[in-house]
């Protein structure tokens, strides 16, 4: 009687099965490199620019290159970010360990890491938290100019005879302002131009 080979096991439901030798000779081939590269290209133009809030997590930095490097964190993930040196030196909100931020950058993967990470472009306080921390060192930094001593207050004028106005020099209003003023209380008027949105605003 001949002998009759035992039948094959099928594998279980959920194990990992290797690919059919006909699917794997179809496979492209792929150098590290140009899958890297490919990866880069694909997260970068899946996402591009966004906008993320989280906690800044450990953060070191400004290092001898004079960038920063931190993770963005909640409570169910993080993400690795990075701020080169020139856009750490003009951000008005400097990363801190534990602070909560909302910022602004674009996502891209470092392929000697084989990880994906946020470039920073801007950063600023999230929440009102955030906000009362910002403010209470504002003012500290100005109470230890003297800034609020009692001796360097000067009394406010009932009628001013000059008005100075801090603001945008071509927006809507500091024509507003001074077609008001020109109405009802003629005086000269000193503008202070700031930027009032975007980057750098006051």
């Amino acid at each position: 009687m001949p002998l009759v080979p035992p039948p094959q096991a099928t594998p279980p439901l959920g194990t990992d099965t290797p690919p059919s030798s006909h699917l794997v000779g179809n496979a492209p081939e792929w150098s590290v490199g140009d899958l890297a590269s490919a990866l880069k290209r694909t997260l970068e133009d899946a996402f591009g620019h966004v906008r993320l809030r989280g906690e800044i997590s450990g953060y070191r930095g400004p290092h001898g290159s004079g960038h920063a490097y931190f993770s963005l964190k909640d409570g169910t993930a993080k993400i690795d970010a990075v701020v080169w040196k020139g856009v750490l030196g003009r951000l008005r909100q400097k990363p801190k360990e534990g602070l909560e931020v909302l910022v602004t950058g674009k996502i891209t993967t470092f392929a000697g890491k084989s990880s994906y990470q946020i470039v920073v472009d801007s950063m600023e306080p999230a929440g009102i938290g955030a906000w009362m921390a910002l403010l209470e060192e504002r003012k500290k930094l100005l109470a230890a100019e003297g800034l609020f001593a009692p001796e360097r207050k000067r009394p406010i004028p009932y009628l001013p005879r000059v008005i100075g106005v801090v603001t945008s020099p071509t927006g809507a209003v500091i024509r507003d302002i001074l077609h008001r003023l020109q109405d009802r209380f003629p005086r000269p008027v000193l503008v202070w131009p700031v930027r009032v949105q975007g980057e750098g605003a006051a």
